[in-house]
């Protein structure tokens, strides 16, 4: 299972390194380099959010009939011939078509790795997994980031087109080294949420739409998504550039600040939550974003000097911070919730609402930055980051102690053996 977990980590590394090499520059590829306006810009941002609202229900019912494995390289092919289609694009048809092509092979991959995750791990190290996945991604897209920004040229089309075949081709890589991986044949699924044997309701929505946690944890999942991840390349750039006066090149160092935070903390985060109630991890997040906001509206006041760039660094880097928590937390949550017959259905709802507040984010980000009420702005973000911190703490009352990760269990080892000393409670 060490060797099957190992293979699917790698696979994942190598295609969000692929995805670093584009992912910065859509907007100015569309914008500029192909000379489409910003409007179309947009579109094809939109038609990502739409083509994940058409897969992802079609992948989760493929992962539940067929297992992650098919659904994965069918969505990793697609998503191969998206961005290839899409660096090659020059009218506005071809490359929001492609657009769309390439977001439903992105959409469709998420749920699928996230289910072969779950079931290559056991419950004792899906934590870990998750935030070892969560780490390797944004490893692998900052250094993709990196030798991307030394190859796109605004002035020569054909630098874009290189990522973007480069981007296909990490995906077939991804498909090639996932393709062959041997995955038990039902996933661990805690006792109190396996579906007991004919059990089984007809409708496999109607489960998940009665299941009272799971969907508050898809609208804490939605404010998080929206208040730090749709704000990040968005509403918080526009905030940085605007008001604060910050250069391009602050801006990515401030980029690489978030990733090296997380690289270096996410492990140290996974021992502390580890001992810990996910809850609390959840709530702690929504604390230090909070701080993350305070500091953005300190930027501001001082704004166009050391200070104002200091506090912008630290901005990245507390989002980051609270990345690492989130990491070992949301992903285990759905995987202990979902019965074991849904898993994939429970995925792909957890990467719909995920899409969709992504999407919804930088609308909301850049609209009020652009129209000059930053200070609205930030007390918007900062209110959603309180309500992130009210609703983790609520969300205790609907989850089991192991849900929760409540109960933990010490061992002892003695003689050659691991005597169960006594479980406890995690704070």
């Amino acid at each position: 299972m060490a060797r099957t977990i190992r293979q699917v980590q790698v696979g994942n590394a190598l295609s969000a390194f692929g995805s670093g090499f584009t992912v910065p520059y859509m907007f100015v590829y569309v914008n500029q380099v192909r000379g489409l306006g910003s409007m179309t810009a947009w579109l094809v941002f939109t038609l990502f959010a739409l083509a994940a609202l058409v897969a992802l229900p079609l992948a989760g019912r493929g992962i539940d009939r067929y297992g992650p494995r098919p659904v994965l390289v069918a969505g990793a092919v697609t998503a191969s011939l998206g961005a290839l289609a899409f660096g090659h694009a020059t009218g506005s048809g071809h490359i929001l078509m492609s657009a769309f092509l390439f977001g439903g092979g992105v959409a469709a991959v998420q749920p699928a790795l996230a289910t072969m995750i779950v079931r290559c791990s056991t419950r004792a190290t899906r934590a870990h997994a998750f935030a070892l996945q969560f780490t390797l991604v944004n490893l692998g897209m900052g250094i993709g980031a990196m030798i991307g920004g030394q190859i796109v040229d605004v002035n020569r089309p054909a630098s874009l087109t290189l990522l973007f075949t480069i981007e296909a081709l990490m995906f077939l890589v991804l498909a090639a080294v996932t393709g062959s991986v041997r995955i038990p044949a039902l996933p661990e699924v805690p006792a109190a949420v396996s579906a007991a044997p004919g059990d089984r309701p007809r409708s496999d929505l109607r489960i998940l739409l009665a299941d009272k946690a799971m969907i508050r944890i898809c609208v804490l999942a939605g404010l998080i998504f929206f208040t730090c991840y749709g704000q990040f390349e968005s509403g918080v750039a526009a905030y940085a550039t605007d008001v604060v006066g910050t250069s391009p090149s602050v801006l990515g160092l401030a980029l690489g600040a978030n990733t090296l935070a997380i690289v270096a903390l996410q492990m140290v985060v996974v021992r502390i939550t580890a001992r810990r109630r996910r809850s609390t991890a959840i709530a702690a997040t929504g604390l230090v974003w909070l701080g993350a906001w305070a500091a953005a509206a300190a930027a501001g006041l001082v704004s166009n000097g050391t200070v104002a760039t200091a506090a912008m660094l630290s901005v990245y880097m507390l989002f980051g911070v609270g990345e690492a928590l989130l990491a070992p937390t949301l992903g285990p949550i759905v995987a202990d919730l979902a019965p074991a017959h849904l898993l994939g259905s429970y995925n792909a709802a957890f990467s719909l609402v995920k899409q969709v507040a992504v999407a919804m984010g930088p609308a909301a980000g850049v609209l009020l930055v652009g129209s000059g009420l930053s200070p609205v702005y930030l007390a918007v973000m900062a209110g959603c980051t309180v309500l992130i911190v009210t609703l983790a703490l609520r969300l205790r009352s609907q989850l089991t102690g192991v849900q929760d990760n409540a109960v933990r269990r010490t061992t002892l080892v003695a003689s050659g053996r691991r005597d169960l000393i006594e479980p406890s409670l995690a704070a």
